[in-house]
């Protein structure tokens, strides 16, 4: 129930009417009226800004035209009170019965509350982590993962069909390296002895088990051979053994992708087509590709530019700063020349919205990536480019740096196993994706209202132990959800418990607003306030009896704050799922 939605229904209707009896001119347009709550609660429940919109358009001045509009929206019986604050604003006051059934809907539909209808188009592909397949993850990319993954619970729950996909890097100079450090771990396994490793070959201990499974598999036939033999095979089994471990890593995470799709498969490799030299013939036939040569770039290194003749990309035609180049100097393809191919066949699978996760150091890729999604879907796709900024590791304050397992950097694995799935995710969403994120080992994990995931959890966990509690005292109380929307929900009249139904009024539509916005910190921010609202009210009845969730004395006060108490579990587990975080009926 998105009382918001409702009432912006209303107004619609109102308007429409005052359009077909002449009081606004007929055609114009509704389309920048909106409903939202009032900045302050103490002016009302819904604020409306038509008069301010429609008054230019319509010949009349703002205070005159928001008189006519309060007096429909007056008789709706929903409405306790419609005035006008200061030019032409228009404030409204909804009676109590509104929320009483708010909170019934939030009883019945449980964690489904808040859930938007499904809308089958437009598809939704969210592209995110798609860490280089030579190592373990670290914490920057857990912040990628996180984000990526809560963004996509956000938009499914809002009601979109939303895909997951990490695009693996298979096909540059890195896996090239990749395959080299694993053939010298090959021969370690071998029993010879390797000493240190050289400098540019990866260091890391998560390639001894690669050399193993190759010498296993080979024996010592690989030793003797010439590298362009060998590479093409410890080549794959590297890329596969990294992509496994990654994969596990992930599920530790919680974060599952329904795609992986290989940046080899694109250049008419392992039996593909080759779509980058496709893309590149579509541009070209479309006069989007042109022969020229490129200024160096200002201020900045580009290592795609070269001083001479080049095949380029129109991107300026399409809003980029310069155009770009599609081959290197030895007819190889650029890395934007694939990933425009890879965007392309994301549009032919049928993705008219991508949204991609990137790190912060991406950010000057932003513009030439969109340009290009521009050129090849014909302006029928989108491309929403989220950044995520650095993750400082800490503990107790200080820095944390090194680790066996990578050679040089804490892996994401190895925060997971030492604070748990939950802290990890709810921490990593906790703040919004371009500020840079301080992840405090020591704090993340303490019992107290200073650290927001237990802080959280906590509300739902004593949430269920007031059921628990009544239970106790009421064995024979019926606590489906069905008896506890019967209540008479009248009785709950206390401002913090008012205030705590409104909170719960206005889930539906922040979820509608986060998942347009692409931004699933603002779940993560509502459930903690929700949560600090709740503990209050905890609080605050340990003075006044009459506020306790059960009592023994009043079997119908207990079964209206029991309802109460339903409803805020609901929206508590509603929102940790999205951010993918559990919601605990114990803390342990």
């Amino acid at each position: 129930m998105n009382i918001f939605e409702i009432f912006s229904a209303r107004l619609a209707t109102a308007l429409n009417g005052m359009i077909g009896d002449g009081r606004l001119p007929a055609g114009i347009s509704l389309a920048r009226v909106v409903v939202e709550p009032t900045k302050d609660p103490a002016h009302g429940d819904l604020a409306i800004n038509a008069a301010m919109v429609l008054a230019k358009e319509a010949g009349q001045a703002p205070r005159a035209l928001a008189e006519q509009i309060v007096a429909e929206i007056a008789r709706d019986p929903d409405v306790l009170k419609a005035e006008i604050a200061g030019p032409g604003f228009i404030n409204i006051r909804l009676q109590p019965s509104v929320f009483t059934k708010v909170l019934k809907a939030a009883v019945l539909s449980g964690p489904a509350y808040g859930r938007g209808a499904a809308r089958p188009q437009p598809r939704i592909n969210v592209e995110y982590v798609s860490a280089n397949p030579t190592g373990p993850m670290h914490v920057g990319h857990g912040r990628g993962a996180v984000f990526g993954d809560a963004l996509s619970g956000l938009l499914a729950f809002a009601g979109h069909d939303v895909t997951r996909e990490y695009y693996i890097n298979d096909a540059g100079a890195q896996v090239d390296v990749l395959a080299r450090s694993a053939f010298l771990r090959y021969r370690e396994a071998l029993g010879e002895t390797i000493g240190e490793i050289p400098e540019g070959l990866y260091p890391g201990d998560y390639l001894v088990s690669v050399g193993q499974s190759l010498a296993a598999a080979h024996g010592p036939a690989l030793r003797d051979k010439p590298e362009a033999d060998w590479l093409p095979l410890v080549r794959a089994a590297a890329i596969e053994g990294m992509m496994a471990m990654i994969r596990d890593d992930l599920a530790a995470l919680g974060v599952v992708h329904e795609v992986f799709f290989s940046e080899r498969s694109l250049q008419g490799r392992d039996g593909n087509s080759n779509a980058v030299h496709q893309t590149i013939e579509d541009l070209r036939a479309r006069d989007l590709i042109y022969e020229g040569r490129l200024p160096p770039p200002k201020g900045q290194k580009d290592e795609d530019w070269e001083d001479r003749e080049q095949t380029l990309f129109r991107a300026t035609k399409f809003g980029d700063d310069v155009d770009r180049p599609l081959l290197k100097s030895d007819g190889s393809y650029t890395y934007f020349a694939n990933d425009i191919a890879y965007h392309r066949s994301k549009f032919t699978r049928g993705f008219t919205d991508m949204i991609d996760v990137w790190g912060a150091d991406h950010g000057g890729y932003v513009k030439r990536m969109q340009a290009a999604v521009k050129a090849v879907t014909g302006g029928q796709g989108t491309l929403d480019v989220k950044l995520c900024q650095l993750v400082r590791l800490l503990r107790n304050g200080e820095q944390v740096r090194m680790s066996k397992r990578s050679g040089d950097f804490v892996t994401l694995r190895e925060v997971i196993d030492e604070v748990g799935r939950d802290a990890v995710r709810f921490m990593m969403i906790f703040r919004k994706n371009d500020a840079t994120l301080d992840f405090d080992l020591a704090k993340v994990v303490e019992q107290s209202k200073d650290n927001p995931v237990f802080y959280v959890q906590y509300a739902h966990a004593r949430c269920a132990s007031i059921f628990r509690q009544a239970g106790e005292a009421f064995p024979d109380m019926d606590l489906s959800p069905a008896a506890l929307a019967k209540a008479d929900l009248g009785i709950l009249t206390d401002e913090s418990e008012i205030g705590i139904v409104k909170m719960i009024a206005a889930y539906p539509r922040l979820i509608d607003a986060a998942a347009a916005s692409h931004e699933p910190h603002r779940v993560a921010f509502f459930v903690h306030e929700l949560a600090s609202a709740f503990h209050s009210l905890w609080n605050k009845g340990k003075d006044a009896p009459q506020l306790r969730f059960v009592n023994q004395t009043d079997r119908m006060s207990t079964m209206a704050r029991l309802a109460f108490v339903h409803a805020v579990r609901s929206v508590l587990a509603s929102g940790l799922a999205i951010v993918g975080v559990t919601a605990p009926d114990e803390m342990r």
